[in-house]
């Protein structure tokens, strides 16, 4: 369909016409086969959790024991106890 650039007049054609056999009950395409592809996923994300503040401060010390940031070892906990789920299901 070409490019419309009156919006009342595109608006009105898509409500007048029949998109049903575009979508239709075959297979779904992949996303590739459409010439579509979606951002690369990041190696990590910024998520936020309330912590108690014993806790924190507990890990905080630990850190600080092992002359590592607090945080990266709140990510080594996650990962051992991920690690540890896995195993016993």
């Amino acid at each position: 369909m070409k490019k419309i650039k009156n919006k009342s007049k595109e608006i009105k054609i898509y409500d007048e016409s029949d998109f049903g056999s575009s979508i239709g009950g075959q297979k779904p395409k992949k996303l590739s086969e459409i010439g579509i592809s979606l951002p690369p996923t990041p190696p990590s994300q910024v998520v936020s959790i309330r912590v108690p503040t014993q806790l924190l401060n507990q890990i905080r010390a630990a850190g600080s024991e092992k002359d590592i940031p607090y945080q990266a070892l709140m990510k080594q906990f996650l990962f051992d106890g991920m690690k540890r789920y896995k195993k016993t299901g």
